[in-house]
């Protein structure tokens, strides 16, 4: 199965721009049709997961390049390396923010739990610094 550009595009929540600067820049890639329009395959879906996976764990579009770079490589051991160096630099960030979406889940959590309680006249309204007292 063939995607154009605009169904590649809707399909990872981009736009065509992002999508043509990749494949301009050789990070993702795709094939052209007789009209030399770019269509995208299978093969540019799991590219393009990767670049978001990466792009989602903080990875610059410099260190996505250079994994997609070693990715195109010749097999061998440094190269396995490599690749793996990166992933495990990735997953640390992925990680990190993790935690940090966690934490912020949780202080949101409180703050709706203070204003339900506001709301129910459990507590008076202290989020207002106009009914603060001096």
């Amino acid at each position: 199965m063939y995607y154009t550009i605009k169904q590649f595009a809707k399909m990872f929540h981009t736009t065509e721009h992002t999508i043509r600067y990749y494949t301009d820049i050789n990070l993702l890639p795709c094939q052209r049709d007789s009209k030399n329009c770019r269509i995208f395959d299978e093969q540019s879906v799991s590219w393009m997961h990767g670049i978001v996976c990466l792009k989602n764990c903080g990875a610059s579009l410099k260190d996505i390049k250079q994994y997609c770079s070693l990715c195109r490589l010749e097999e061998s051991e440094e190269n396995l390396k490599a690749r793996y160096q990166i992933i495990l630099k990735q997953r640390e960030q992925a990680y990190q923010k993790a935690a940090e979406a966690k934490a912020t889940a949780e202080y949101m959590d409180r703050k709706v739990k203070h204003y339900q309680d506001i709301l129910a006249g459990l507590i008076p309204d202290d989020t207002n610094p106009n009914n603060w007292n001096s």
